[in-house]
């Protein structure tokens, strides 16, 4: 858009028209806040606020523009939740002639103050899948450890298809100082920096060294974070001293602009394929993940096995696409699923994916789907996703190609045996009867176990509650035992399996409903090891006043990570937070850490419970409580009655080929049978 000058080619030329004099940085920010994604009728802003912290590389850049743009309010009173753009400012033309915008401007860019980078990129995440992918918010960092910090949230929503836009600070593209502070000198390039570590996680990466790059570089950006398809993280690079240079910006550039998430349509051929294997299944199997979620296909899939009487099995990112009591739910699949799902999968003869990657957890690392005559059938927005396991792919968003491919059924009278679907709903019920063992509370008085404390939240929340985890021994219980009411209730992020995410992620949650009130109730249930990892993010919820439902359970220790290690032969080394014993292990009694006096000392109000009857009357304290609430329980190692059902699919862990101790040996046993019964389909 600035095309040199053949007199001079070194300088570019003025664009025609109007402009605006604004540094990069001030250019960027009044941009973003007039982006708008569009879908069935629905317009809501795309970047609706600004995470910081800020340092040099950011604070006289992105920081000073974010004062123009008058973002001193917290997302929560000011409108950077929630997906009606009458709140979040989609109304008025403000100060839009002189600047950036202004305070009470319809285009200014609230701004939410992190604690830390990491924790920043979760709780925009988190807002961002509970916004439908439809809305997200931005990131802004120092340059150095600030930008370095992004990576792992970065993979995170990459792996996750889920949108966040990336603004760390970079060092100088001018290089008057050089290094400046925390550069990084790499001997054989000079234009590399930290930042290039965000490249292969990121679905769009672009470093901004003029003024003039910004204006394709911003429009390459939006057009990623709005694309159903390739969504993910989006970094721009700014370096410090490019984001206070000024530029006479074209006004177009200010332009309130649309962007449409578009459904696209199966293609015949791949359709008349689909319908085919469709009608030739006896044992037809649906697993849903996430893209039924995106796509808000719930009441499309409902239609379609409703018509079909398919059963559906769920990924973690696809639990919630049908509520726990729908007729066709069998529960969640794989590793940590039901067994009603995974005896359904393994005697499937058309496994039907909508919107999932099928991981490792899913397949049971190639193991579930048994039958020598599977095929498989995958419905998916990405042409990469849909041919996976060999499949017939049919390319398409999850509720257009749902729509298809019931309106196709319709006609040739497809409906599953009456006898395969009183099998599956007769082994439906027989497993709920094993969830309600393992929610079982005969002693009242006694410390819960981890599924003890599931039940008792089970029996206290209703389809408005939200459920955030990620990491640890819960997402398992969860998958298997959780009954889901609502299609957003259950939000466990298991695709990078990230401890720390769930705090920032629940915040982030609670930011989308914006200036709803009441709230809807928002649970982060974190162990021990995850709240180690990143409990900044509290602060945060209290500042906003956040009414975060904070439930830790501390079994001193990785619990998943030393079942694990003990079924691979390790022996739950260095899985236990103990103090050392004398032969310098750590079997000594537990470590004397006060989580719950910890969580208080960052300004969380906070219910200690003991035992049952305890945590019972905590948790329905803190659901009702209006502002940011701590619940903190012990829990006990679990018997026989009411620990969860064990792992009812195989999950590949290579373990030590070689080995003197006899547990490894023994788990190396165990493996070589496992993998044996792995296959490739093709």
């Amino acid at each position: 858009m600035s095309p040199t000058s053949p007199a001079n080619p070194a300088r570019p030329v003025r664009p025609h028209g109007p402009t605006r004099r604004l540094t990069t940085a001030q250019a960027l920010v009044a941009f973003l806040a007039r982006q708008y994604t569009e879908r069935d009728g629905s317009r809501q802003r795309l970047i609706s606020a600004t995470w910081g912290i800020f340092g040099h590389g950011n604070v006289a850049g992105i920081g000073q523009a974010l004062v123009e743009a008058g973002g001193g309010g917290s997302g929560d009173r000011n409108g950077s939740g929630g997906n009606g753009s009458d709140r979040n400012g989609s109304g008025g033309n403000g100060s839009d002639r002189n600047g950036s915008g202004g305070n009470g401007s319809a285009h200014r860019m609230p701004y939410l103050q992190g604690r830390n980078e990491q924790a920043m990129v979760h709780a925009a995440v988190g807002y961002a899948r509970q916004s439908g992918r439809l809305s997200a918010h931005a990131v802004t960092t120092s340059i150095g450890p600030g930008a370095t910090n992004l990576v792992t949230g970065a993979a995170l929503a990459t792996i996750n298809r889920l949108p966040v836009l990336l603004l760390p600070g970079d060092t100088f593209a001018t290089r008057p100082a050089d290094p400046v502070l925390q550069q990084l000198e790499v001997p054989y390039a000079g234009d590399v920096s930290v930042n290039d570590c965000l490249r292969p996680v990121s679905r769009y990466f672009d470093r901004i060294t003029r003024p003039e790059a910004l204006i394709p570089a911003a429009l390459q950006a939006m057009r990623v974070l709005a694309d159903p398809a390739e969504t993910g993280a989006v970094t721009l690079a700014l370096p410090q001293d490019v984001q206070a240079e000024a530029y006479d910006w074209p006004e177009e550039f200010f332009a309130e602009r649309d962007w449409h998430v578009r459904r696209p349509a199966p293609d015949a051929y791949e359709l008349e394929t689909a319908v085919r294997a469709v009608r030739s299944a006896r044992r037809p199997l649906i697993v849903v993940g996430g893209g039924v979620r995106h796509s808000a296909a719930e009441e499309t899939l409902a239609a379609f096995t409703a018509a079909t009487r398919i059963p559906v099995a769920s990924t973690q990112a696809g639990k919630g696409a049908l509520r726990h009591d729908h007729p066709a739910d069998v529960g969640g699949i794989g590793h940590t699923g039901t067994a009603t799902a995974d005896e359904l999968a393994r005697t499937a003869d058309l496994v039907i994916g909508i919107g999932t990657r099928f991981s490792d957890f899913t397949t049971a690392s190639g193991t579930l789907f048994a039958d020598p005559a599977v095929r498989f059938l995958h419905l998916n927005i990405t042409g990469f996703d849909a041919h996976k396991l060999a499949a017939l792919p049919l390319v398409a968003d999850a509720r257009a190609g749902l729509e298809a491919l019931t309106a196709a059924l319709a006609g040739r009278g497809y409906r599953v045996a009456p006898a395969y679907e009183t099998e599956y709903t007769g082994a439906k019920e027989a497993w709920e009867a094993r969830v309600e063992a393992s929610f079982a509370t005969p002693d009242p008085t006694a410390r819960p176990t981890q599924t003890q404390v599931l039940g008792l939240l089970d029996a206290l929340v209703t389809e408005d509650d939200i459920i955030v985890n990620a990491a640890g021994s819960l997402p398992g219980d969860l998958h298997k035992l959780w009954r889901t009411r609502s299609r957003d209730q259950y939000h466990v992020e298991y695709g990078y399996s990230c401890m720390g995410y769930e705090i920032p992620a629940a915040i982030g949650v609670l930011l989308a409903h914006g200036v709803r009130t009441p709230r809807r109730p928002v649970w982060a249930l974190v162990g021990d090891g995850t709240y180690l990892m990143n409990p900044t993010e509290i602060v945060t919820a209290v500042q906003e006043n956040l009414p975060l439902k904070l439930l830790i359970l501390q079994n001193h220790g990785y619990a998943s990570i030393g079942g694990l290690s003990e079924s691979v032969g390790a022996e739950r080394f260095g899985t236990a937070y103990r103090r050392r014993d004398a032969d310098g292990g750590f079997t000594g009694p537990p470590l004397p850490v006060d989580l719950a006096a910890n969580a208080a000392s960052l300004g969380l109000r906070v219910l200690r419970a003991t035992t049952v009857d305890d945590l019972r009357a905590a948790l329905s304290e803190a659901r009702d409580a209006e502002g940011p609430t701590c619940v903190y329980v012990e829990t006990e190692t679990p018997d026989t009655v009411s620990g969860p059902p064990p792992a009812q699919a195989w999950w590949d862990v290579p373990v030590a080929e070689t080995a003197s101790r006899p547990a490894a040996v023994k788990a190396r046993e165990e493996y070589d049978r496992q993998v044996a019964a792995r296959r490739r389909h093709l």
